[in-house]
């Protein structure tokens, strides 16, 4: 049987909680590494954790309405809502990965 899931709509989808989202490290590592690509197996955003860990932090990225679950077979496939975080915060997506990409510029020197 096959999972859904239910992700909010652009209307229920707050700042606050975002921001929320965004302050584990964890979940903005995931959400990082999300904006280099399409779509990402979930197990892929956290080599290492137990699988319980990942669905943690997946799920609260998804409830907070930065990204979108979309499960086959057994894997559970995780991409980022680019449409609505731009439409919605315009910016805010672009300045968390300048962020980081400040972050690995600090780091290299």
């Amino acid at each position: 049987m096959s999972r859904v899931y239910s992700h909010p709509k652009r209307s229920e989808v707050s700042l606050e909680r975002v921001l929320f989202a965004l302050s584990d490290p964890i979940r903005l590592n995931m959400v990082r590494m999300l904006a280099s690509t399409k779509r990402v197996n979930s197990l892929s955003l956290g080599p290492g954790m137990p699988r319980s860990t990942i669905t943690h932090h997946t799920r609260i990225l998804r409830e907070a309405g930065l990204t979108r679950t979309m499960p086959e077979g057994r894997n559970c496939w995780i991409s980022l809502r680019r449409n609505l975080l731009s439409d919605k915060f315009p910016g805010l997506l672009e300045i968390i990965l300048k962020d980081q990409n400040l972050a690995s510029d600090a780091n290299s020197n």
